[in-house]
């Protein structure tokens, strides 16, 4: 391949993981090319890509950036699936590949990387248990809320009681009975 051609494909690599700052890698080799669409076309739905890299252009790429840590997983045959979007994270790319490893033997996960966190091939199993983003908001809201609750339910029982009371003693009235002093 010629210098220039490799530095074109240096360039849209630049271009492409510009602002990625989580991916993982994987090794496609012995799985066939439907098996590979059928990747592709799940993973494209969701707002993720599957892009086969050339490795030394890749290592040379990722150097010094989020996805260095990427340089030592890349090797054979490799690709990389990553979010396009804020939306996606990469722990719902964990699991989605966890469940795609499962049906495609042949799949390999070679390793991740997420906000400057490494995660070798045994390890993308723990990665696909983190919560997502929106998850991790909601964990957070419940738990700030959670106090809130109590209090309010504490300021607002002695309320209920007191009314709770009146309503006996209205129900007794009004059916005649007498109130006894306590």
């Amino acid at each position: 391949m010629s210098k220039t051609v490799k530095n074109l494909i240096a360039k849209a690599y630049e271009d492409e993981f510009d602002g990625v700052n989580g991916a993982i890698v994987i090794d496609v080799r012995g799985v066939d090319s439907t098996g590979t669409n059928d990747i592709r076309a799940a993973f494209a739905e969701k707002a993720v890509k599957v892009r086969v890299i050339k490795n030394s252009l890749a290592r040379k790429v990722f150097s010094g950036g989020d996805l260095e840590p990427l340089n030592d997983f890349i090797d054979g045959p490799a690709a990389m699936v990553y979010p396009t979007t804020e939306d996606t994270s990469v722990v719902g790319v964990a699991r989605e590949l966890i469940d795609w490893v499962k049906k495609i033997k042949e799949l390999e996960v070679k390793g991740a990387v997420m906000d400057g966190m490494t995660f070798g091939p045994g390890e993308i199993k723990k990665l696909s248990e983190f919560p997502t983003k929106e998850e991790a908001q909601a964990k957070i809201v419940q738990i700030v809320l959670t106090p809130a609750q109590k209090l309010v339910g504490a300021v607002v029982s002695p309320g209920r009681n007191l009314a709770g009371i009146v309503k006996t003693i209205q129900e007794k009235l009004e059916s005649g009975e007498t109130i006894a002093k306590a």
